[in-house]
Order: C-alpha cells, then sequence, then structure tokens
C-alpha cells in the first residue's frame, strides 16, 4: 500500500512537471504536498526522494526540496558531450555488432514507439534516454554505460521539460533508422545518424517555453 501510494505521489508530481503546470526551482514543501495527498510526510520523503534519482527535484540542505531548473546553457553543455562520447560509441557498436544486439535493441524501440503512441511522458523520456545506455551495456562497457547514465538522466530531465510530445515520436523514429544502419554494418551513415539525431534533439528543446505557477495545489488539480 505504502508502495503504491508513493508511486502515485511520484506520478502526479512527474506529469505536473512534464505537463509545465509545476515551475523550475518551485519549492516543494513536504507539508503541504503531505496535506494534498492525505498522507504522512514519511511517504512524501519517500516520493521526493525517488525524484531526485532522475534529477526532476533538487535536495537542499536546510532548505528542502525544489523543482529542478536546468539552464539553456547546461543543456547545451550536455549535448555537446553526448555527441562527442556517442559518435565514437556508436562506431565502436557497429565494428562488433551481432545479431543477438541488434535483436536487443530493438526490442528496446518496441517499448519506446509503445510508450510514444500511449502518449506516456514520462516512460517515452525514459526509454528514449535508455536506448544509448543500453548500447554500451551491450557493449559490455560499464564504465561508458555510467557515464552515459549521468548524461541521458541530466538530457532526459531537460527534454520531460522542454521538449514537445511531436519530438520525441520523431527520436523514436530516429532510433529506428540508427538500428538498420547498425544492423548493415554501415558504420559511416550509423555515425552520421547518431550525431543528427543528438542535434534535433536539442534543437527540438523549446526553451521559451511558459510555465505557469509556483503554487502545487494548483499544479496538481
Amino acid at each position: 500500500m505504502e508502495s503504491s501510494t508513493t508511486h502515485f505521489i511520484v506520478e502526479s508530481l512527474t506529469r505536473a512537471i512534464v505537463e509545465h503546470r509545476l515551475q523550475p526551482g518551485t519549492k516543494l514543501a513536504e507539508q503541504k504536498l503531505a496535506d494534498h495527498f492525505g498522507v504522512s510526510r514519511t511517504l512524501v520523503r519517500q516520493a521526493l526522494f525517488q525524484l531526485t534519482q532522475n534529477r526532476l527535484i533538487r535536495m537542499e540542505p536546510a532548505r528542502g526540496a525544489f523543482v529542478a531548473a536546468p539552464t539553456v546553457e547546461e543543456a547545451r553543455q550536455v549535448f555537446a558531450v553526448r555527441r562527442m562520447l556517442e559518435a565514437e560509441m556508436t562506431r565502436a557498436f557497429v565494428r562488433e555488432v551481432t545479431p543477438a544486439k541488434i535483436r536487443a535493441l530493438r526490442e528496446h524501440i518496441a517499448a519506446e514507439k509503445a510508450a510514444v503512441d500511449n502518449n506516456d511522458a514520462a516512460g517515452r523520456v525514459e526509454l528514449l534516454g535508455d536506448f544509448h545506455v543500453r548500447m554500451a551495456e551491450l557493449m559490455g562497457n560499464e564504465v561508458l554505460a555510467h557515464m552515459l547514465r549521468d548524461l541521458v538522466s541530466r538530457s532526459s530531465l531537460i527534454s520531460l521539460m522542454y521538449q514537445p510530445a511531436g519530438a520525441a515520436r520523431h527520436s523514436q523514429e530516429e532510433h529506428v533508422e540508427l538500428v538498420k544502419a547498425m544492423a548493415a554494418k554501415d558504420e559511416a551513415r550509423a555515425v552520421r545518424l547518431m550525431h543528427e539525431h543528438l542535434l534535433h534533439v536539442e534543437e527540438s528543446l523549446a526553451f521559451d517555453r511558459k510555465v505557469p505557477t509556483h503554487d502545487i495545489a494548483l499544479a496538481l488539480s
């Protein structure tokens, strides 16, 4: 029961952030949230901790929890690093590609498509980001996978806040084309598609999107 309640709070806050009903920088007061959901502060604290894991909120010592607020400059730096890193990862992946690895990626993009089709905002962003981590895992490079998990986590938050839903569908379609190129062992095309894909994701971000409120009760209503 407790875990399902915590999950409901996490989902509600995630949706409020994704749908731009909670402004970046909003303080998430534990007591206000406990009153709103009719639960204990302990359950609220558990939910907030889960949200820190995917960087949707940040915890500040002695100040509490706040909706994360990635800057435009941070977003650009994150995507610049990803383009450098993932071009070489794609090159290496193609050189050691196997039918089993392609099969694993195709299963992943099928799950992505389902999330996009079902308009599952949080799910689609998580799966679209995990595609890149999955490549590193399939290569057996845990150091690379760890680095990408951190970068993708930051990218996912940025995408959740600033990417229109239509752009997510476009990203999923680009993953399909990328896997086709890797399956064909077309290294040059695969590297080019990965570079263009990350560029397209960055270019799709709408940093001027208006987010209306700091009022938690209003945002969650």
